[in-house]
């Protein structure tokens, strides 16, 4: 017995994607206790109706049980869908993640038969600081990979549909052939059961002369032991002969209808914003010289009240005029030429920006460009952003103005 729950949550992200959370896979002893179902069967079925899914494996814990594997090979001819994150990697050395990240990669290949490799992202996906800090500039180029990959999935929503269609109408043809060729050789009268015994042990040799006979790709018929073990109910007496006008139409479709919505397709997702999921981890910064950024993490932990920035502003100063500043302000040209030195990625600093230009002029003045230089060294201490200035932050000439952020 299935039982689902559904969660809704005022959250932008949510309003352009859903997520669907398994039950968590069972090891050890726990996978001797029946759920009652067929869970892998349940995610298979999940697993065709969907645009991505993620495999979450810990860093510290890798374990893939008899049920992962069974779970794992129930999303065949799912490959390209999948996607792995190997999570809490903070939490062990770089050198025992390079062991941890080796001996994933070696236990998936023996499971998923691909000659592409899945794409495997580390990192430590919640907002806590990172436990070490070692990797960080590694978790968080990983995190922003993942981030634009489950952006683009409305952008591909229709090309996948129309995949799936495309798929499911190549199978209604195989099984016509399949099935009229079966009709076509059961006995008139005497013997049926035994040659529909035959006709389904033999249904392998039926697969591939049908394949031969009209040029049909492999990967276009059912699996061979799921449609044997489908058959055995079945009356063949009573399957239908083949209707060559019905298959004409199909092929037409497949020729002359699926290429004009393939354009249509094309045509609509051109005019699609590049940003598409909105929201929390993928609100992007479309403003400042670094582009677009993402994150809205956890506070810095910093509990002064007054202007910390102010400790450290006589160093930032002299960089300040150093930049040639016209009316008190540097540009975001000559601040990005600047903060590019930190090395952190232009996600992280596209957010520095968005904190830092406080009066939202697309210029820095001398407290906004210390306050920048601030968040830079926090950030390259392993601390997170904070998801909006708190206000021993605000620079003091900046505080009590609607423009605060």
């Amino acid at each position: 017995m299935l039982r689902f729950m559904c969660a809704q949550m005022p959250n932008a992200v949510l309003e352009s994607i859903s997520i669907i959370d398994t039950p968590g896979i069972l090891s050890g002893e726990k996978q001797r206790i029946s759920r009652g179902y067929d869970f892998a069967a349940v995610l298979e079925w999940f697993a065709e109706r969907v645009d991505r899914i993620i495999l979450l494996f810990d860093a510290h814990k890798l374990d893939i049980s008899d049920e992962f594997s069974e779970v794992i090979r129930a999303l065949k001819n799912h490959e390209d869908k999948m996607r792995v994150v190997l999570n809490k990697a903070d939490q062990i050395s770089t050198q025992q993640l390079m062991r941890v990240y080796g001996a994933l990669m070696w236990s998936l290949g023996k499971i998923i038969n691909t000659p592409e490799v899945v794409r495997v992202y580390i990192g430590s996906f919640w907002a806590q600081p990172l436990l070490v800090p070692d990797n960080r500039k590694l978790f968080e180029a990983e995190e922003q990979d993942l981030f634009l990959d489950i952006q683009s999935l409305p952008r591909n929503a229709a090309l996948r549909k129309l995949n799936d269609l495309i798929k499911r109408a190549r199978l209604a043809k195989v099984q016509a052939y399949i099935i009229s060729s079966l009709k076509k050789d059961m006995p008139s009268v005497f013997g049926k059961e035994s040659k529909k015994k035959e006709l389904i042990a033999n249904l392998g040799e039926t697969y591939h002369r049908i394949e031969k006979e009209h040029q049909i790709s492999p990967g276009d018929f059912p699996n061979l032991a799921k449609m044997q073990e489908l058959l055995n109910a079945q009356d063949f007496t009573k399957f239908a002969a083949l209707k060559p006008k019905l298959l004409e139409a199909v092929e037409d479709m497949l020729a002359n209808d699926i290429a004009r919505l393939m354009a249509m397709v094309r045509q609509e997702e051109a005019a699609m914003p590049s940003q598409t999921v909105k929201g929390g981890a993928f609100e992007g910064v479309m403003t400042g010289p670094f582009g677009h950024g993402y994150g809205e993490g956890a506070s810095e932990g910093i509990d002064e009240l007054e202007w910390v920035v102010g400790r450290d502003k006589p160093t930032y100063d002299e960089i300040f005029y150093t930049l040639s500043p016209i009316n008190g302000k540097v540009s975001g040209a000559a601040a990005k030429k600047e903060m590019l030195k930190s090395k952190l990625p232009n996600t992280v600093l596209g957010k520095i920006w968005k904190l830092a230009d406080v009066d939202k002029d697309g210029l820095l003045d001398d407290d906004e460009f210390a306050l920048a230089n601030h968040l830079i060294k926090v950030k390259l201490e392993g601390h997170e952003l904070p998801a909006a200035l708190p206000e021993h932050l605000i620079p003091p000439s900046k505080r009590g103005s609607s423009l605060e952020a």
